[in-house]
C-alpha cells in the first residue's frame, strides 16, 4: 500500500464527500459530522491532529495539494497587447481619420482620363499617396503608444493586486507550532486559528469555539450574525467575516472547491454565456436605445442577459442547498422572480467618481463639444470656399480629381477634432495616479482605491486612532497596584502574597487569547516580538517579568477545557473566561478597563493579601489616587479580577451553586468580583508623530484623536503628540457627553447640534465605533465651513468598518488591522504609522497639481491649434498646420506631456498651502491667466508668420498653394515655431501657483527632461528629413534660430504674465468652482451618450483598465452576495429603512427587497420548484402581512434609470417618474465583468459603503437589519 510521509496515501474521506459535507448548515451540519464519527474522527480521516496540526513535511503538503487542490482561485487572464491595440482603435476620431486617409490614398492612385491636365501635375502626383500613408502611420503610432500605456498600467495593476493578496496571512498550527502562512498555502487538513476580525480564507468545521459569531452576508445576504459552535452550527465558510469570538477549525475545502470558489467558477461560466447573449442582442439594443433612454422600465429586453446565469442556477441548484440555519429557504422571504429581475445596465452604471474626475469629465465633454463645432465649421468653410473659387469664379466644370480636394478638407477638419478632443486628460489622471500609487508603496501606503490617493490631497480633517497609530503599539506594564501597594517599578513574585500572585498569573495566562504570544527576538539582544493583541502581550510580559512561564499554565488548561468565554468587544470593554475548578465548581477570570471592572467588584485583597470588602468610598479613593494619576501619565489602566462558583460551603467572596449557573445571564455572572490588581500600561508616542502632526496643522489639516481609552490617558497622549496646543480653544469629550450634546430630546442625532461640537473637538475618549461613525458623518455632511470638509479616518478594528467606509479616505492598519477593517479601507498603512498619512497627503496634493499642470499645458495647445486651423482655413483656404503635423502635436501633448508632467515628484512645499476642499475650482484664475496669456503670444507669433513671415524672413510665400504643391519653407517655419513654443511652454507649465522660477527642480525629474530632449530631437529630424510625409522642407540654421528664439520667448512672456496680479482678475475666469454634486449631475448628461449597452467601447481612457476590480477577491465576494442573497421579510424589516435611505443625502439606494439586481438567487436549491409558484401568488408570509396589517406606505426604491422610480404595491412592480432630487445610485462598472454582473458588484459596494451602518446610531438598540 502506497504511503506518504509514513501514512497511507488514501485519505479516509474523498473530495466529493467533503464538498457535500460543507453544503449542510446548522443542526444538519452537526448530524453530518456525527455520521463521519465526530470532529476528531474527521481529523483522523484527514491525517491531522487537532492540537499538533499537519506535520509540515513537503511531501505531505504536495500530496494534499494534488488530492484536494490549492487555495488559489485562478484569475481571469489579462488582456493581450493585441486586444488593447484593438480597443485603442475603437476611438471614433481615429476611425474617421483612418477612413479619410484610406480614401485619400485610393484617390491619389486614381487617374481619370483628363486631357487638359498639365504634364507638371502628373510629376507631382506621384507624391500624393505620401500624406495618406503618413496619416495612417501616425494613427498606428498613436494606437500603439496608447495600447502600451494601457498594457503597462494593467501589469502594474496586477502587481498591486498580488501585493494586496500577498499581505493576507493566516494563523495555522503546523508541527505543534502556531505559524502565520500566506492564504494561498492553506491546505485541507490544516488546523486554523480563527479570531475576531478575520476574513476566512477557506471552508472548515469547528473543533472548538468561544462565543463565535460570523457575518455570512457575503454568501447569504443575511446581515444577522450567525452563532457558530461545534454543537450549534460547526460549518464556517470562506469569504465570511468573524465578528466576535475565536475558535479553532479544521480546513475541509480550499480554492475552487470552497463555497466561495464554487460560486466564482459558476460566475465565470455565467459571465461568458452572458457576454455571448449580449453580442447577439446588440442590434436590437441599438434600435431600442432611443426609446430606452426616454423611459427605461427595466422590463423591455431584460430577460436575455441573465439566461446564462439562470441556467447555471438550475444546474447548480441540486448541488448547492442554502443553509437552513440562516432562514434562507423560507418561501416567505422571496419576491416573485418576474422578467424584470435582471434589467441590463444600460443607463444604470453611472460611475462613482471622485471630485477631480467629475470636474475633468465635465471639462473634457465641454472642450469636445467646442472642438467638434469648430471642426465641422472648418470643413464647411473650406468646402464652400473651394466650390465658390473653382466653380463660380473660375467657372471650371466638375472633374473627378476634385474629390481628392474634398477628402483633404475633411482630413483637416477631422485633425482639428483630434487636436481639440483632450483624450490625454484621462491618461494624465491615470498616469499620475499610477505613478503615485507605485511610489506610495515605498512610503508604506498600499492604495486599494486609486481615487483615494487624489482625494487625500484635499483632506481637511483626520480622525486618528490612538493606539498603534500615534503610539508605537509596543505595550509594557510599567506600574502596578497590588494588595494596597503602588509600585512604580515592576514587583517581583516574592513581593506579592503567594495566593494572590498565583491568582494574578493564572488569571492573565488563561484569560487572554491563546493567539497572543511573546516570541524571542530574531537576534540575541533584540526586543521580544509581540504577536496578537498588544494589550494582552503586555500583561503576558508582566507575568514573565514576575518569573512565571505563562505557556506552562496554558498547557495545563488548553482551550477545550474552557466552560465559557466572554470575548472582548466595544460594548463590554472587558473579557472573561470561565474554567472548571479542580475540586468542583467554576472560576471566572476577567480583565478590562479599570473603571468598568471596579464597578463590578465587591471585594479586594488588602495589606498582606487579606480579603476586604470593597466599599464605594474605597473605590472612589482608588480611582482618585491610583487610576487617575496613572491615566494622567498617559498610561492605559487595566484591572484583573475573579469570582468563584462552588458547589459546597461558600466563603465570603464565593457564590454557592447547585447545578451549572446560567452563563447567558452575563450581568449576574460578572458581579461581586474580587479585585486582584490594577496595572498601568505604557504605549509610548511614536517619536516621529509630533513632527508629522505639526506638518498637518501647518498644511491646514485638523487632527482629531478618537479613542476607546480613558479621558485622562487620551488627554496626556494628545498633549504629547501636539494635537492639543496650549493656547488653542479646544474640546475634549467622552463618548457619553458627546452623545448627550448631539442628540435632541427624542434621542435623535441632529446635524445642527453636531455643528456646535465638531469644530472645536480635538479628543473623543471612551468612544464606541458608532460614535466614531457619527462624528465622521457629521463632519462630512456639515455645511459650516465654506469649502466643505474632506475627512480621512484611521481604524484597525472590525467595528471601525462603518467609519472607514463613510470617510472620504479610510486608512486601515496593515499590522494591527483586522481583515474586515482592511476590506473597508481605501489605503492600508503597511507600517501603522501616522507619519505615513502625511506622506499620503503630500502625494495626493502632488496628483492634483500634476493634473493641473497638464491641463494648463494642454488647454494652451488646444486653443492655439484649433484657432490656427480654423482661421487659416478661412483666410488662406488651407490649414497652416497639416494633418500629419497636428497628429504629431497631438502625440506630444497627449501622451508625452502627460507622462512628463504627471511624474513630477512631490516637494515639502506642498504642505505649506491650505487644502483645496471640495469646492476649489479645477482651473484657478492663475492657471487661466497663464493659458490665455500664452495663447495670445503664440497666436500673435503664428499669425504674424502666416501673413507677413515670408516678407520678414525673405522666403517664398506658402499661401494660396495648389492642392498637390510640395511643402514650403514658409509653412514649415510656422509648424516648427508652433512646436518650439509648445515645448518651451511645457517648462512654464511646471508651475501653477504663480512661482517665477520655472526651472527649479527640473533636474530632479529625469522622465521630464528625457521626454523633452527626445521630443526636440524628433522635431529636428521631422523638419530636416520629413519632406512629403510631414509636409516639411529643410530649414537653414538661420531659420532654426528664429524658431528657437520665438520658442524661448514663451519663457520671457511667462515672466510678464506672472507679474499681472491674479486678484484683480474676475472670478468668472476660474472654471470648476462649486460643489462636486453639481458636476456629478451635469456629468450624467454627458455620460449618457457613451453608456449604451456597448459600453466597453466608451472613449478608450486608460482609467477603464484601472478600474478593473482593484482587489479581485473583494469584488467577487460582493458579487456572491447578490447571487446567494435571500430576501429579508418585506414588510417588517425594510419598509421604513428603504424610505430612510432614499432620503439620506449622501447615501445610494439600499439594496434590498425589490431591487432588480437582488431578485435572482443563483444558488437557491428550490429555484425551479418555487419560481413558478412565486409568479402565481405572493409568498404566504407576505399574504399574511397584507391581510393582517396593510402597509402604511408603498416602498419606494430607485431603479436603474435615475429618472425612474419603482414602487412596490403588494409585491407587484410599477414605475413612476420622480424628480431629480432623490439620490441616485451611482455604481462603478467593472469592465472585467459584463454589465449585469459588474452592476451587482458595485451597487453592492455602494450599499455597503454608504448604507450598511446608516441605522446603527440610536445607542445600537434600534439596529435595522439590511
Amino acid at each position: 500500500m502506497a504511503t506518504i510521509d509514513g501514512r497511507p496515501a488514501q485519505y479516509g474521506i474523498s473530495l466529493k464527500q467533503l464538498r457535500e459535507l460543507m453544503e449542510h448548515r446548522g443542526r444538519e451540519g452537526v448530524a453530518m459530522i456525527c455520521e463521519f464519527g465526530g470532529i476528531h474522527e474527521l481529523c483522523k480521516k484527514l491525517y491531522t491532529s487537532p492540537n499538533e496540526g499537519l506535520s509540515g513535511s513537503k511531501a505531505d503538503e504536495e500530496h494534499r495539494r494534488e488530492t484536494f487542490g490549492s487555495n488559489i482561485i485562478p484569475p481571469k487572464p489579462p488582456k493581450t497587447f493585441l486586444t488593447l491595440v484593438w480597443e485603442a482603435l475603437q476611438d471614433v476620431t481615429l476611425i474617421i481619420l483612418e477612413v479619410a486617409a484610406l480614401v485619400s490614398l485610393g484617390l491619389s492612385f486614381y487617374k481619370p482620363a483628363d486631357e487638359d491636365a498639365p504634364v507638371l501635375q502628373e510629376e507631382e502626383e506621384h507624391h500624393g499617396w505620401i500624406e495618406g500613408l503618413a496619416i495612417l502611420i501616425s494613427v498606428i503610432v498613436v494606437v500603439i503608444v496608447t495600447a502600451f500605456n494601457d498594457y503597462s498600467k494593467e501589469r502594474q495593476f496586477r502587481g498591486l493586486q498580488n501585493r494586496i493578496e500577498g499581505e493576507h496571512k493566516f494563523s495555522v498550527i503546523r508541527g505543534g507550532e502556531v505559524c502565520q502562512i500566506s492564504v494561498g498555502d492553506i491546505l485541507v487538513g490544516d488546523i486554523a486559528q480563527i479570531k475576531y476580525g478575520d476574513l476566512l480564507p477557506a471552508d472548515g468545521c469547528l473543533i472548538q469555539s468561544n462565543d463565535l459569531k460570523v457575518d455570512e452576508s457575503s454568501l447569504t445576504g443575511e446581515s444577522d450574525h450567525v452563532k457558530k459552535g461545534p454543537d450549534v452550527d460547526p460549518m464556517v465558510l470562506s469569504g465570511t467575516h468573524v465578528m466576535e469570538g475565536s475558535g479553532k477549525m479544521i480546513v475541509t475545502a480550499v480554492g475552487v472547491n470552497s463555497q466561495a470558489g464554487i460560486i466564482f467558477t459558476l460566475l465565470g461560466a455565467a459571465v461568458d454565456e452572458q457576454e455571448a447573449e449580449i453580442k447577439k442582442m446588440k442590434k436590437e439594443a441599438k434600435k431600442a436605445s432611443k426609446q430606452a433612454n426616454k423611459s427605461l422600465t427595466g422590463e423591455s429586453d431584460g430577460r436575455t442577459p441573465m439566461k446564462g446565469s439562470q441556467t447555471q442556477a438550475q444546474a447548480s441548484s441540486q448541488r448547492q442547498p442554502v443553509s437552513e440555519g440562516t432562514k434562507s429557504e423560507s418561501d416567505g422571504n422571496h419576491v416573485p422572480q418576474s422578467s424584470s429581475t435582471s434589467a441590463p445596465a444600460e443607463t444604470g452604471h453611472k460611475k462613482e467618481k471622485s471630485v477631480l474626475q467629475a470636474k475633468l469629465t465635465k471639462l473634457a465633454i465641454q472642450i469636445g463639444y467646442a472642438g467638434s463645432t469648430i471642426a465641422v465649421l472648418t470643413v464647411i468653410i473650406l468646402i464652400i470656399q473651394f466650390c465658390i473659387k473653382t466653380f463660380v469664379i473660375d467657372e471650371k466644370p466638375w472633374k473627378n480629381t476634385y474629390a481628392n480636394n474634398l477628402v483633404k478638407h475633411l482630413i483637416i477638419g477631422v485633425t482639428v477634432l483630434v487636436v481639440a478632443v483632450p483624450e490625454g486628460l484621462p491618461l494624465a489622471v491615470t498616469l499620475s495616479l499610477a505613478y503615485s500609487v507605485k511610489k506610495m508603496m515605498k512610503d508604506n501606503n498600499l492604495v486599494r482605491h486609486l481615487d483615494a490617493c487624489e482625494t487625500m490631497g484635499n483632506a481637511t480633517a483626520i480622525c486618528s486612532d490612538k493606539t498603534g497609530t500615534l503610539t508605537t503599539n509596543r505595550m509594557t506594564v510599567v506600574q502596578s497596584y497590588i494588595c494596597e501597594k503602588l509600585c512604580k517599578v515592576l514587583p517581583t513574585l516574592s513581593d506579592i502574597p503567594q495566593h494572590v500572585g498565583n491568582l494574578i498569573t493564572m488569571g492573565i495566562s488563561v484569560n487572554s487569547a491563546y493567539t497572543s504570544n511573546i516570541m524571542g527576538g530574531q537576534n540575541p539582544g533584540d526586543l521580544p516580538i509581540q504577536v496578537g493583541n498588544k494589550t494582552e502581550c503586555s500583561l503576558l510580559g508582566f507575568v514573565q517579568a514576575l518569573g512565571v512561564k505563562y505557556q506552562s499554565i496554558r498547557d495545563e488548561i488548553p482551550e477545550d477545557k474552557f466552560t465559557r468565554v466572554y470575548t472582548f468587544n466595544s460594548v463590554r470593554k472587558s473579557m472573561g473566561t470561565v474554567i472548571p475548578r479542580p475540586n468542583g465548581g467554576y472560576r471566572l477570570y476577567t480583565k478590562g478597563a479599570s473603571e468598568i471592572i471596579m464597578k463590578k467588584c465587591a471585594f479586594i485583597y488588602g495589606h498582606e493579601g487579606t480579603l476586604e470588602k470593597f466599599t464605594r468610598d474605597m473605590q472612589e479613593r482608588l480611582i482618585r489616587e491610583v487610576i487617575e494619576p496613572m491615566a494622567c501619565d498617559g498610561l492605559r489602566t487595566i484591572s484583573v479580577a475573579y469570582r468563584d462558583f462552588v458547589p459546597g460551603k461558600a466563603a465570603l467572596n464565593e457564590v454557592h451553586i447547585d447545578g451549572e449557573p446560567n452563563w447567558d445571564d452575563e450581568e449576574n455572572i460578572m458581579s461581586n468580583l474580587t479585585c486582584l490588581c490594577v496595572v498601568g500600561i505604557e504605549d509610548p508616542v511614536r517619536p516621529e508623530v509630533p513632527d508629522a502632526i505639526r506638518k498637518c496643522q501647518r498644511a491646514g489639516i485638523t487632527v482629531r484623536m478618537v479613542t476607546g481609552d480613558n479621558i485622562n490617558t487620551a488627554r496626556s497622549i494628545a498633549s504629547k503628540c501636539g494635537i492639543l496646543r496650549p493656547n488653542d480653544d479646544f474640546l475634549i469629550l467622552e463618548g457619553k457627553e458627546f452623545n448627550r450634546r448631539i442628540r435632541d430630546t427624542n434621542g435623535d442625532i441632529q446635524q445642527h447640534l453636531i455643528d456646535k461640537v465638531w469644530p472645536k473637538l480635538r479628543v473623543l475618549a471612551r468612544s464606541s465605533p458608532t460614535d466614531k461613525y457619527t462624528l465622521v458623518k457629521g463632519i462630512i455632511d456639515s455645511a459650516v465651513s465654506e469649502n466643505r470638509e474632506v475627512v480621512a479616518v484611521t481604524g484597525d478594528g472590525t467595528n471601525d468598518g462603518p467609519a472607514l467606509k463613510k470617510a472620504d479616505v479610510g486608512f486601515a492598519m496593515g499590522i494591527a488591522g483586522t481583515d474586515v477593517a482592511k476590506e473597508a479601507s481605501d489605503i492600508i498603512l503597511t507600517d501603522d504609522n501616522f507619519s505615513s498619512i502625511v506622506k499620503a497627503v503630500m502625494w495626493g496634493r502632488n496628483v492634483y497639481d500634476s493634473i493641473a499642470k497638464f491641463l494648463q499645458f494642454q488647454l494652451t495647445v488646444n486653443v492655439v491649434a484649433v484657432i490656427v486651423a480654423f482661421i487659416g482655413a478661412c483666410a488662406v483656404q488651407d490649414s497652416p498646420l497639416k494633418a500629419v503635423q497636428m497628429l504629431w502635436v497631438n502625440l506630444i501633448m497627449d501622451t508625452l506631456a502627460s507622462l512628463a508632467l504627471a511624474t513630477e515628484l512631490p516637494t515639502p512645499d506642498l504642505l505649506l498651502r491650505k487644502p483645496y476642499g471640495r469646492t476649489k475650482p479645477l482651473i484657478s484664475r492663475t492657471m487661466m491667466k497663464n493659458i490665455l496669456g500664452q495663447a495670445l503670444y503664440q497666436l500673435f507669433i503664428i499669425f504674424s508668420l502666416l501673413f507677413v513671415g515670408d516678407l520678414i524672413l525673405d522666403i517664398e510665400s506658402g499661401r494660396g498653394q495648389e492642392l498637390n504643391a510640395g511643402p514650403t519653407q514658409h509653412f514649415t517655419i510656422i509648424f516648427n515655431t508652433f512646436v518650439m513654443m509648445t515645448l518651451f511652454n511645457e517648462i512654464n507649465a511646471r508651475k501653477i501657483h504663480g512661482q517665477r522660477n520655472v526651472i527649479e527642480g527640473l533636474l530632479t525629474n529625469p522622465i521630464f527632461y528625457t521626454i523633452w530632449i527626445f521630443t526636440m530631437i524628433s522635431q529636428v529630424l521631422i523638419i530636416q528629413y520629413g519632406k512629403m510625409a510631414f509636409s516639411t522642407k529643410a530649414l537653414s540654421l538661420d531659420q532654426w534660430l528664429w524658431c528657437v528664439f520665438f520658442g524661448i520667448g514663451t519663457l520671457v512672456w511667462g515672466q510678464l504674465i506672472t507679474s499681472v496680479p491674479t486678484r484683480k482678475l474676475p472670478k468668472i475666469l476660474s472654471w470648476g468652482r462649486g460643489h462636486p454634486e453639481e458636476y456629478t449631475d451635469a456629468m450624467n448628461l454627458g455620460e449618457e451618450r457613451f453608456d449604451s449597452i456597448d459600453s466597453d467601447k466608451k472613449p478608450r481612457a486608460g482609467q477603464i483598465l484601472w478600474i478593473r476590480g482593484l482587489t479581485r477577491l473583494q469584488t467577487q465576494l460582493r458579487v456572491i452576495r447578490a447571487f446567494r442573497s435571500t430576501l429579508e421579510d418585506l414588510n417588517e424589516r425594510r419598509s421604513m429603512h428603504s424610505l430612510h435611505s432614499l432620503r439620506s443625502p449622501r447615501t445610494g439606494m439600499p439594496l434590498g427587497v425589490g431591487h432588480p439586481l437582488y431578485n435572482f438567487n443563483l444558488l437557491s436549491p428550490n429555484y425551479n420548484k418555487h419560481q413558478h409558484q412565486q409568479q402565481q401568488q405572493p409568498p404566504p408570509q407576505q399574504q399574511h402581512n397584507q391581510s393582517s396589517a396593510p402597509l402604511p406606505l408603498d416602498i419606494s426604491y430607485i431603479d436603474e434609470d435615475p429618472q425612474q422610480q419603482r414602487t412596490l404595491h403588494n409585491g407587484r412592480t410599477t414605475s413612476v417618474n420622480i424628480s431629480g432630487s432623490a439620490s441616485t445610485t451611482q455604481s462603478k462598472r467593472v469592465p472585467g465583468l459584463s454589465p449585469g454582473f459588474s452592476e451587482i458588484a458595485h451597487t453592492l459596494q455602494q450599499q455597503v459603503r454608504s448604507n450598511q451602518n446608516e441605522t446603527h446610531h440610536s445607542n445600537g438598540q434600534n439596529e435595522t437589519r439590511i
